[in-house]
């Protein structure tokens, strides 16, 4: 993707970088949570309030799968960015030129 933005010069673009910032953030966050769910395994204990354990999903797959549905959401984000501005430069000239008034 970022090859794609470079070669049709949007890597610069404020809406593909902070979008291409998220994801790499999406992607990091879900590299921590797959170490997360391989350390402790896809059960865990919780202890309650009188000291009784009880094994529960470990929460981190819960949010490895949130996480993952967010990151292909901003992946589409990032295709469309391409798409649009590669495809409508007078838009890219459009929207810069509004948003330093």
């Amino acid at each position: 993707i970022l090859e794609q933005a470079q070669e049709r010069g949007l890597s610069s673009n404020f809406f593909f970088a902070t979008t291409f910032k998220r994801y790499q953030v999406q992607m990091a966050t879900l590299d921590e949570l797959e170490k997360a769910i391989k350390e402790h395994g896809p059960t865990v204990e919780k202890e309650y309030v009188k000291g009784r354990q009880n094994l529960v999903v470990n929460p981190a797959i819960t949010e490895y799968n949130k996480t993952s549905t967010a990151a292909n959401g901003t992946v589409s984000t990032l295709i469309n960015i391409l798409k649009t501005l590669s495809s409508e430069p007078d838009a890219v000239d459009a929207l810069s030129e509004f948003l330093s008034d």
